[in-house]
């Protein structure tokens, strides 16, 4: 992708195959997939992992350790894979490969000899990795007379040839001329072809037991086919589905608007095919008042959100605007109803909620040594509840914290990277709600309310907060011919408000002359017309106030 080699990040997880002509002298198949380390693509490194023997876990050389790493590490331990250490980039000046490799006996329990140093630039170690997943890593099982079963690992919509399924072949085979069918879907499609995934799709007359490889079955509806479903023949079914992985919950919520109206449908095209790619996302159809027509759509986290913002506007040609992003809250009404809020328009009045219950996530945060102090500040001054602190070799700290989502999805990671120079990193995971003194954040232009605009925020924040997106929106609304109040309110009271000052037209330039009653008619005159207009004029938001607002500097 263009986005991957801008910003150096792995985005989307890629397979390929290759051929390797071993030391022993035989001949190895290797399916090779690479996926990202960010931890809001944790789903581009889950999934690939049920369709594997096992992992090689690439570690930098000169930055050792890192919180993503940590999380990967217990990912592909849990499936009970063979996992791989390989020390990257081993060529570097700042490279220190016995501190790293300390760092991963301390960390990991895995012995130093297993680790390979390698220089994927310089070409160093490449041999002996290639060797280590022969020898170490077990071949795929399965058996070609059995039922078919193959898992659904990714798939993609091609326009010409509709949706293309990459599956991991577990049990029986599939050929070309086949019915099959998804487990969870009661459609049967014949299979147009099979085959294998190197720099091109190469076809085959059949994928084996133990092959990974693509399918291409016109199946033309994108909403046939669920990452992670279980592929059958239907004469001759499985009895069992395999395990696949379970569907992960969105942690950032953000509204999508199309800035041209006509859009819209076009939009909804766009998230259809994106969803295809990337399983992770969620969208459901919304309206607001000031924005339109819209989706409301569900992230792994802030980067995945400006990922897949970005990937609509240069793979689709739109142009869209986001809104403020939220999380889910759970809020228990004066009733007894038990709600899920992850849009603020949707919070019930405060005289009906009874309890707010916001996510809190488990933090690990990687820093050297000499920053400590900065990053306790900054989780403190998020809410954040102290757990650990462990000493890493190397001059390296692992702090754990427990922080309210809500705050670390508001620029806590590019403070993170600022207050360390760019050292530390950064993993966290959702593992519970509890109650907070959470308020929702109304922003008034004339009075009326701009659903767009509003957030749920804390209490002690609001007021600040308020201010500064009033000062913001001053800022960038353009002057009308009256008054334009602008207020934060927090239930029906205002705890901020700037005011965009009228442009004056000099009704008293024709006077040049005469008595002073004839200036006052027309400044008279002047002052009923704009209150005249006041009460039947509308003030219309440019979205660059939108965009000022909702890209506000951390308080």
């Amino acid at each position: 992708m263009d986005l991957e080699r801008e910003r150096g990040i792995t985005i989307k997880a890629h397979p390929i195959r290759m051929e390797y002509r071993a030391l022993d002298g035989g001949r190895y198949y290797l399916n090779l997939i690479d996926t990202p380390g960010h931890v809001d693509f944790s789903y581009e490194v889950f999934r690939p992992l049920a369709a594997s023997e096992g992992v090689l876990l690439v570690v930098d050389a000169s930055q050792g350790v890192e919180a993503q790493t940590v999380a990967n590490f217990h990912l592909a331990n849990d499936r009970g894979l063979k996992i791989i250490p390989v020390l990257n980039k081993i060529d570097l000046p700042a490279a220190d490969p016995g501190r790293v490799l300390t760092e991963i006996e301390e960390t990991f329990m895995i012995p130093r000899e297993e680790a390979l140093l390698v220089s994927a630039k310089e070409g160093i170690g490449i041999e002996e990795v290639l060797e280590a997943i022969v020898t170490r890593i077990p071949s795929p099982g399965g058996m070609e007379q059995k039922p078919l079963r193959a898992l659904i690992f990714d798939s993609y919509y091609d326009q010409y040839r509709g949706v293309i399924i990459y599956v991991r072949v577990v049990d029986g085979a599939i050929r070309p001329g086949m019915r099959i069918k998804p487990v969870s879907s009661d459609k049967i499609y014949t299979v147009d072809e099979v085959g294998i995934l190197t720099l091109d799709r190469i076809p085959l007359p059949e994928l084996a037991a133990g092959t990974v490889g693509y399918l291409i079955a016109q199946i033309k509806s994108i909403s046939d086919i669920t990452v992670g479903d279980t592929v059958t023949c239907p004469d001759a079914p499985a009895l069992e589905s395999l395990p696949g992985f379970r569907q992960i919950t969105p942690m950032v919520y953000c509204g999508l608007y199309p800035i041209e109206t006509l859009d819209y449908n076009n939009l909804r095209e766009a998230l259809e095919k994106l969803k295809l790619n990337d399983a992770s996302l969620t969208y459901e159809p919304e309206t607001s008042a000031a924005l339109g027509m819209g989706f409301r759509c569900g992230f792994l986290g802030l980067l995945h959100a400006e990922i897949v913002q970005e990937r609509l506007e240069r793979e689709y040609r739109l142009n869209l605007i986001a809104t403020a992003p939220s999380v889910e809250f759970r809020v228990t009404t004066t009733r007894g109803d038990r709600l899920k809020i992850d849009n603020p328009s949707d919070l019930p009045p405060p005289t009906v909620i009874a309890v707010i219950e916001e996510p809190v996530a488990r933090v690990t945060l990687l820093t050297p040594e000499e920053y400590v102090g900065s990053v306790m500040d900054l989780a403190q001054g998020r809410r954040g509840n102290y757990l650990d602190m462990e000493y890493i070799s190397g001059g390296r700290v692992m702090l754990t914290y427990e922080i309210p989502l809500g705050e670390i999805i508001s620029n806590f990671f590019d403070q993170l990277k600022s207050r360390t120079r760019g050292y530390a990193s950064m993993d966290y995971l959702v593992d519970k709600y509890q109650e907070a003194d959470l308020v929702k954040l109304d922003i008034l232009v004339q009075g009326v309310s701009v659903d767009a605009l509003s957030t749920i925020v804390h209490q002690d924040r609001a007021h600040a907060l308020g201010h500064l997106m009033v000062e913001r929106l001053k800022e960038t609304i353009p002057r009308q011919l009256y008054e334009v109040p602008i207020q934060a309110a927090v239930g029906g009271r205002v705890v901020a408000r700037e005011t965009v000052k009228a442009l004056r037209k000099n009704v008293l330039a024709k006077c040049y002359g005469g008595d002073i009653t004839r200036k006052r008619k027309l400044l008279e005159k002047q002052k009923a017309g704009k209150k005249r207009m006041k009460q039947i004029g509308s003030v219309e938001i440019p979205q660059e106030a939108f965009l000022s607002v909702l890209r506000l500097e951390e308080l």
